[in-house]
């Protein structure tokens, strides 16, 4: 019984082994595309084919050259990859983590949702990072430290254009607001459109290195975007912003009533205020001047 089942066990093993090499295959494809790795892996596909050529064609120089440097390719590529391994690592990480349960499930991001929302119709710019598994302590010590609980007005109050920590992104831990005015590192992909300034290219960048997530907002347009794992999605509507983040953080986010807030004078920023506030005057003023409200 035991030798008949024998070539079956080691059929099925081969079948595996061939399964699971073709799945880290494809996931490391589906990491690196559209990344700049993604033409750096077609360059070293194409060097090492005139490699193997060279040895079949018995070219005895360039065969001498590739056998004393072959040991030290591993390292070369350790080198030239090390952003794109790290990300391999910590999403390899994260999964794992998932497993154990999620450790933001019990927090509230509806206030980033909120503020979102008011950034994007005063055309206020703005970069919030949610800092996950891959802790962000580099790029908090670059700011100015808060640790603060977070809320709308907080963030409303530090984006504010007359303030001075207003330049610069916050990094959120949880359900409290780490540090303001932080350096990111901005993503230096080439395929990256040229219309993208330095804020949405920062949002990138940290999630190149991360696994953060990055909330922008354009102080051109208002168009609001989110950046996750080095792509960045853009013109997003609230409510879209609302369910990204919540499949990101693999939570539900319960819909928040959405103020709609009157558009700012050009000498005040009295308009950057709480939407329980903003809300309360909107429903006292609407009969008188209905004309101040602006459509999402």
């Amino acid at each position: 019984m035991t030798q008949m089942l024998a070539p079956w066990l080691r059929v099925s093993f081969t079948v595996l082994d061939i399964l699971l090499v073709a799945v880290i295959i494809y996931e490391v494809l589906v990491m690196i595309r559209g990344t700049r790795a993604a033409p750096m892996l077609a360059g070293l596909a194409a060097v090492a084919a005139a490699f193997y050529l060279a040895r079949i064609g018995e070219l005895v120089t360039l065969n001498w050259l590739v056998s004393h440097l072959l040991p030290f390719v591993v390292f070369a590529l350790i080198v030239v990859f090390q952003s794109e391994i790290r990300h391999v690592l910590s999403d390899v990480g994260r999964r794992v983590s998932f497993l154990r349960g999620s450790a933001v499930e019990g927090d509230s991001y509806d206030d980033i949702v909120l503020a979102a929302n008011l950034f994007s119709q005063h055309q206020t710019g703005a970069l919030m990072v949610i800092e996950r598994e891959i802790g962000l302590r580099t790029y908090i010590e670059s700011g100015v430290a808060m640790d603060a609980r977070l809320s709308y007005d907080l963030l409303a109050t530090i984006f504010r254009p007359s303030a001075p920590l207003h330049d610069g992104a916050v990094i959120i831990q949880k359900d409290r607001l780490a540090a303001a005015a932080c350096f990111l590192p901005l993503s230096m992909n080439p395929v990256l459109s040229t219309q993208m300034g330095t804020r949405h290219r920062a949002g990138i960048g940290i999630t190149e290195e991360t696994d953060a997530i990055a909330v922008i907002v354009s102080e051109e347009s208002g168009a609001i975007s989110m950046a996750v794992g080095g792509r960045i999605e853009r013109d997003l509507t609230v409510e879209q912003l609302r369910e990204r983040l919540s499949g990101e953080l693999r939570r539900y986010m319960s819909p928040v009533a959405l103020p709609t807030v009157a558009p700012p004078s050009e000498d005040s920023d009295a308009a950057l205020e709480s939407p329980l506030r903003a809300g309360g005057q909107m429903s006292a003023d609407e009969e008188s001047s209905p004309e101040t409200e602006r459509p999402l």
